[in-house]
């Protein structure tokens, strides 16, 4: 694939024109507080103690939006102590938590992690175990489309529950590991949430590692993309004509581009300048509103992937800002 947004020099520079939804602060913590009212304890169960030592495995739930009970897995190593560091990590679109081995490699290194499953999602490249309509008894994890679930008004969209859902991921992984703040990890979709949670929980996040990041300017993402899930929202718009303001409205609250402007974290982020499914602009009308300390690294001939050498540019990050 070519180069086929802006030039570099003019990313370096470029702002999203989509406007921020008024009141927006207030919004998300209506949102917020409405969870953790109905929040219950998390729960943890041993998973596989004698093929994962020496690392620690947890089958977690704990309380997402409306109280729902969403999965995580919780690895740390054995015998962590409350001053362990934590990174929770987000998974990218059609993807739920995996397996435990999926995610040794920060264990390993010494840190904890809390993988957070993804509501409705993980039928796709990654096994998932939570439904979203959780009052369906039927309900689990999907090969689903979720960009148009709910989209006529912000309250009711899918990615409303799936931001609440994270944030209060990092509340537990708070909670769980004793320490005051932690990291947040994840690519594509999962880098929109990593975005999302350090803006709407600033307080609890001292890292912020997103790659690709999905669900940035998606305005517009959704007329310059030309691969899914970006093209789900034209699609669907195109014959759903009445929908259009409505849809565009709701998209507003859960713009990474708006939402990155409260970020407080020391941020890392990447950029592929062949990526056709978050497009480098729109990944860049993020990290351009981010006034906290941050970097982003720049692969020019880089696709919709993250290459292998910028882990170890992470593993830095992370050694320099999070122990």
């Amino acid at each position: 694939m070519p180069w086929f947004d802006l030039p570099l020099e003019q990313l370096r520079d470029y702002r999203t024109d989509t406007a921020e939804p008024p009141g927006l602060d207030q919004w998300w913590q209506q949102r917020l507080d409405a969870a953790r009212a109905v929040a219950s304890p998390p729960t943890l169960s041993r998973h596989e103690a004698d093929i994962y030592a020496p690392v620690e495995v947890y089958d977690t739930e704990f309380s997402g939006a409306g109280g729902d009970r969403i999965r995580a897995w919780y690895l740390r190593p054995a015998g962590a102590s409350g001053d362990t560091p934590v990174v929770v990590t987000f998974i990218g679109y059609g993807g739920g938590r995996g397996l435990p081995a999926e995610h040794a490699l920060l264990p390993a290194l010494g840190y904890a992690v809390f993988v957070m499953d993804t509501r409705g999602q993980g039928g796709r490249w990654a096994t998932g175990a939570t439904g979203d309509r959780q009052g369906d008894p039927a309900a689990g994890p999907e090969n689903a489309r979720v960009m148009t679930r709910g989209i006529g008004q912000p309250e009711g969209y899918y990615y409303t529950r799936l931001f609440t859902d994270a944030a209060r991921a990092v509340e537990t992984a708070r909670e769980l590991a004793g320490v005051s703040r932690v990291a947040v990890s994840g690519a594509s979709q999962g880098g929109g949430l990593a975005l999302a949670t350090a803006a709407l929980v600033p307080q609890a996040v001292a890292v912020c590692h997103a790659d690709v990041p999905f669900l940035c300017d998606i305005q517009r993402g959704i007329t310059l993309g030309p691969d899914a899930p970006y093209t789900e929202i034209p699609e669907f718009l195109a014959h759903n004509v009445d929908l259009i303001p409505a849809a565009l409205d709701t998209l507003r609250y859960v713009d990474c581009a708006l939402l990155a402007r409260r970020i407080t974290a020391r941020c890392l982020l990447s950029v592929g300048l062949m990526d056709t499914v978050c497009p480098p602009s729109t990944v860049f009308a993020a990290y351009n509103e981010i006034t906290a300390d941050k970097d982003i690294s720049v692969h020019p001939f880089t696709g919709h992937v993250v290459p292998a050498a910028h882990v170890e540019r992470q593993l830095r990050h992370l050694r320099d800002f999070l122990r």
